[in-house]
């Protein structure tokens, strides 16, 4: 991890013993939020692996396995495809596109594609073609002053996001309940949800009031390892629905 791929964040040292440590509870959080974790085998020649969200886009019908953006991470999709194998039929991003799976949000049958550094509109549009046959809608989006569209807005309900408006246009989510992060944590737009439950990085705690006075139900992680490779806590899972 001390070779992670960075952007938008300066280097500093990671303690790759407890950042393996809060990805074991992070698996364990998943399991409590009644998950079935899968693993994929690990691949310590790629320092971004344990990101392995970037690495596919899943829907109930199809997985379609990424293009990243950076082209050190290109080597980990072959170990998710295999996995990945077992639940859905596979299509591939290819050049000349990239698409990062962190730049895919997904709203019931609409999912909206970040432009970011790491994703472009040949991988948007590729992503399209392979989804259409199935009636979803993919719509782009352009995330500023962040990694991936993830980094600044994720789902936490089936009309309804968690965003930083410094990061992505609360315009693009108009048609969507919106809670906003507490300006002083600007990280913590990055949830996962899991059932009936949100998980999110114990760091931000007015952003999860938030949410709570909303009546949503949060667990929290310590992610702050992780968060040094330029990680999150959706970066670390790709959601099967059953």
């Amino acid at each position: 991890m001390a070779d992670c791929e960075l952007t938008h964040l300066s280097r500093v040292p990671i303690n790759a013993d407890r950042a393996a440590a809060q990805h074991r509870e992070y698996e364990r959080a998943l399991a409590r939020l009644g998950a079935e974790v899968v693993p994929v085998p690990a691949a310590p020649a790629h320092a971004d692996s344990v990101f392995v969200e970037d690495t596919a886009v899943v829907v109930p019908e199809i997985a379609v396995i990424a293009r990243p953006g950076a082209a050190s991470r290109r080597g980990e999709t072959s170990a998710v495809a295999e996995v990945l194998q077992g639940f859905r039929p596979l299509a591939f991003i290819e050049a000349p596109g990239t698409l990062d799976g962190g730049d895919v949000l997904r709203l019931g049958t609409v999912l909206y594609v970040g432009l970011s550094g790491r994703t472009n509109m040949a991988g948007a549009a590729q992503l399209r073609a392979h989804l259409a046959p199935f009636g979803y809608e993919v719509r782009t989006a352009v995330p500023t002053g962040c990694l991936h569209l993830k980094t600044a807005v994720t789902a936490i309900g089936d009309d309804a996001v968690v965003l930083n408006a410094a990061w992505i246009d609360p315009a693009t989510f108009a048609h969507y309940q919106v809670v906003q992060v507490d300006p002083r944590e600007p990280f913590a737009a990055n949830v996962v949800r899991v059932h009936d439950a949100l998980l999110m990085a114990d760091a931000f705690p007015r952003t999860r009031e938030r949410l709570e006075a909303r009546g949503a139900r949060v667990a929290v992680v310590d992610a702050s390892e992780l968060a040094k490779a330029e990680g999150a806590v959706t970066c670390c899972s790709i959601l099967l629905e059953a």
